[in-house]
C-alpha cells in the first residue's frame, strides 16, 4: 500500500502555509531517532517514487499491510519527561488513552518484562502502534473484558490497492473466507495471529479483538529477534517489522515521543478516532468492507485519479503482491525462537567446605511466545576463588534444555576455602540472556569439642607445661576434619576478657602470644596444641578453644612453684642414766 502523506495536523488548519509550518514544527520536535529517507510526496508506488521500504529483521507479518491512520499528535505536548506514572487526569480526548486500552498496554509491558527483560518493551510503543493502527480500539469502544465490539476489521487484502493475501483462517477471525483482513485493535492478519496470538486476560481464548490479548501479542512480536527496544535502531526495526514503510515508522515514532512525554486516562468509549487513512483505493465512494463504519476506508490514489491503484510498500509476511504469502524458510518460527531465560526455582546455594551443595542451579528457557523451549544450549560457569567446581572437576559446563524448557547444571562441590562465588548461566546468540546466582562456601563446622584426656596441666613459673593439650572435634557425632579452631587465654569461661598474664604460646620468633587462629583439626578431627609456657605469675588460668559452628571447651592451667621438701628431724642421742653410789653396808 502506498503511504498517504496527507495528514490531518490539527483541526482548523485551512491553508497550505499553516500545514507546512505545522509539519516543520513537528519534525523539529518529534523526529525519530534514526535518519530515514522521506517517502513520496503523494500516493502511488513507493518504489517508483524512491521510498525506502527498509526490510525488517524477519519476514513474519503483523498487519499484512492493512491501512493505518496517519494523523499526528497535537503540536503542544504534555512535556512530562518519563511520565509513565502519576499521569494527569484531564486533557483532550484526542490525546488521552481509554482506561482499558491503557491498562492492557501496561499489563503487556509488565508481562514481557518478566519473560524477556532484555527487550525493555515500553508500553508507550504499544500505545503509539495502537493509536496508528486502530485509534486506540476506535476510541476505547470495548466491553468489560476488553474486547472490541463490534470487531475491528481492515479492508480485504485482495490486491486492489493492497497486498494480495488469500484466506488463511477460513474466515474464523476476520469473517472473510476469500481474502485475509487485519483484525482487532492491533490489526493482526490471521496467519500472523496463528503464530503470535496470546491469552493475556486468562479467559482461555486467544482473541485478536481483545485488547489484552492483542497488546501482549504485539509486545512479543516487537521483541522478536533478540531486539532491545531501548536501542533506537532496534526499536525502528521492530516498528518496520509491523509495517515496512518509513512513513509508518515516522507516524508511530511521533506518537511514541508524545506518549513518552505524558498522557492521561479517559473513560472507555470517549476517545476520538483519527480520520486520515494511509491507503489508496481503486474505487472512490462507499466501501464494501464488512467492518465497522470507523474502519479506515480506501481512497483514490492522488497521483492516478480514476486509474488502477499502485501497490503499496510490502509488509512483512507478504513480501510482494504474489497470490499467497510465503513464510520464511531460513528463519525459525516464533515457537522455535529463543526469547528469554529465567530461574527455574533454584534455591539458596550454600555448602560447607569440601561438601556437595544440596541445591543445583536450574534455568528455564522460553520461546518468543513465552512458552518453554527445548534444545537450547545453556552454559554454566563458576567464578570465584573458593575452589568450588562442578562434578567432574569442571568450572564450565554446557547443558541443553529438555522438552519442558529446563536445564539443570551438574552438582556443585564446595572448595576448601570459605567465601562467596557466583554461577552464571548464559543462553542465546547475538544478544545472549544471562542469569547470575550468588553462592556461599562456609567453613567446616563442629558442634562439639572435648579434651582427649584428663591429666592436670601444671607448670612452675617460667617453665613450660609438661602435658600436651589434645582435643577432638565432632559434628553430629562424627569426626569433624579440617575444622578451624581458635585458642585463647582468657580470664573467664565465656572468653569475654583476654588474659595478659600467665600461660602463653610462642610465635615463630619465640615471643609470647595468647591467641592462636591458625589451628585446624586433622582427618580424625583431632588437634594437638603447640607447647604452652608459664610466665612468673602464679595462679589458675583458663584456656578457651572455639570452633566454626560454635562448639567450645574451657581448660584449666595452673602455674605454681613446686613445694619445698620439709627438713628431716634428728633424734636426740640416748645417754646412760647416771649411777648413784650407795653406801656400803
Amino acid at each position: 500500500m502506498a503511504a498517504h502523506i496527507r495528514r490531518r495536523l490539527r483541526k482548523g488548519a485551512t491553508t497550505t502555509a499553516v500545514a507546512a509550518a505545522a509539519v516543520a514544527a513537528l519534525a523539529a520536535s518529534q523526529a525519530p531517532a534514526a535518519t530515514l529517507a522521506d517517502g513520496p510526496a503523494g500516493g502511488g508506488d513507493p518504489k517508483a517514487a524512491g521510498e525506502d521500504t527498509a526490510s525488517a529483521e524477519d519476514d513474519g507479518a503483523a498487519t499484512g499491510n492493512s491501512p493505518y491512520y496517519t494523523d499526528l499528535p497535537p503540536l503542544v505536548t504534555p512535556d512530562r519527561p518519563g511520565a509513565s506514572s502519576n499521569l494527569p487526569t484531564t486533557g483532550s480526548a484526542e490525546a488521552g488513552i481509554p482506561a482499558s486500552i491503557l491498562a492492557a498496554y501496561k499489563q503487556a509491558e509488565q508481562t514481557v518484562a518478566t519473560t524477556d527483560p532484555a527487550c525493555r518493551l515500553p508500553w508507550q510503543l504499544l500505545a503509539a502502534i495502537g493509536k496508528v493502527e486502530s485509534g486506540q480500539a476506535r476510541g476505547g469502544r470495548v466491553d468489560a473484558n476488553g474486547t472490541a465490539s463490534p470487531r475491528i476489521l481492515g479492508p480485504a487484502l485482495n490486491g486492489q490497492g493492497f497486498a494480495l493475501i488469500k484466506d488463511t483462517d477460513g474466515g474464523a477471525y476476520d469473517g472473510d473466507a476469500v481474502h485475509d483482513r487485519a483484525v482487532g485493535p492491533m490489526q493482526f492478519i490471521p496467519s500472523t495471529w496463528a503464530s503470535w496470538g496470546q491469552d493475556a486476560n486468562g479467559d482461555g481464548r486467544k482473541d485478536p479483538n481483545n485488547i489484552y490479548d492483542a497488546a501482549l501479542a504485539a509486545g512479543r512480536y516487537l521483541c522478536a529477534n533478540d531486539r532491545d527496544l531501548a536501542i533506537a535502531a532496534d526499536l525502528d526495526k521492530a516498528v518496520l517489522s509491523y509495517n515496512r514503510s518509513n512513513e509508518y515508522l515516522r507516524t508511530v515514532r511521533s506518537w511514541f515521543s508524545y506518549y513518552q512525554r505524558g498522557t492521561h486516562e479517559i473513560p472507555d468509549g470517549t476517545g476520538t478516532l483519527p480520520t486520515t487513512p494511509s491507503t489508496p483505493s481503486p474505487n472512490p465512494g462507499p466501501s464494501t468492507d464488512p467492518g465497522p463504519s470507523t474502519t479506515p476506508r480506501p481512497k483514490p490514489s492522488p497521483d492516478k485519479p480514476g486509474g488502477k491503484p499502485s501497490p503499496g510498500p510490502s509488509k512483512p509476511g507478504d513480501g510482494s503482491t504474489s497470490p499467497t504469502p510465503k513464510p520464511p524458510t531460513s528463519k525459525p518460527t516464533p515457537a522455535e525462537t529463543f526469547g528469554s531465560l529465567e530461574n527455574a526455582g533454584t534455591g539458596p546455594l550454600r555448602a560447607t567446605a569440601g561438601q556437595a551443595f544440596d541445591e543445583r542451579v536450574s534455568v528455564l528457557a522460553r520461546n518468543a511466545l513465552g512458552a518453554p523451549l527445548g534444545k537450547v544450549p545453556v552454559t554454566f560457569t563458576v567464578t570465584g576463588n573458593t575452589g568450588t567446581l562442578f562434578a567432574g572437576g569442571k568450572k564450565t559446563v554446557t547443558v541443553r534444555t529438555g522438552s519442558d524448557g529446563t536445564a539443570t547444571a551438574p552438582e556443585l562441590k564446595a572448595g576448601e576455602k570459605a567465601g562467596e562465588f557466583t554461577v552464571t548461566a548464559v543462553a542465546g546468540t547475538g544478544r545472549p540472556r544471562t542469569l547470575t546466582y550468588a553462592a556461599t562456601v562456609t567453613a567446616r563446622q563442629a558442634d562439639a569439642i572435648v579434651r582427649t584426656d584428663e591429666k592436670a596441666l601444671v607448670a612452675a613459673p617460667g617453665e613450660k607445661f609438661g602435658n600436651a593439650v589434645t582435643v577432638k572435634a565432632t559434628y553430629k557425632d562424627a569426626s569433624a576434619a579440617g575444622v578451624a579452631v581458635t585458642a585463647t587465654m582468657v580470664k573467664d569461661p565465656l572468653g569475654l576478657f583476654d588474659n595478659d598474664k600467665g600461660p602463653y604460646f610462642q610465635d615463630a620468633a619465640g615471643k609470647p602470644v595468647r591467641t592462636l587462629t591458625t589451628l585446624t583439626t586433622d582427618a580424625e578431627g583431632v588437634l594437638r596444641l603447640p607447647e604452652i609456657f608459664a610466665d612468673d605469675t602464679e595462679g589458675t588460668f583458663k584456656l578457651r578453644l572455639t570452633t566454626e559452628g560454635g562448639a567450645s571447651v574451657v581448660i584449666e592451667l595452673t602455674v605454681q612453684a613446686p613445694e619445698e621438701a620439709a627438713p628431716e628431724e634428728t633424734a636426740p642421742e640416748e645417754t646412760a642414766p647416771e649411777k648413784t653410789a650407795t653406801p656400803e653396808a
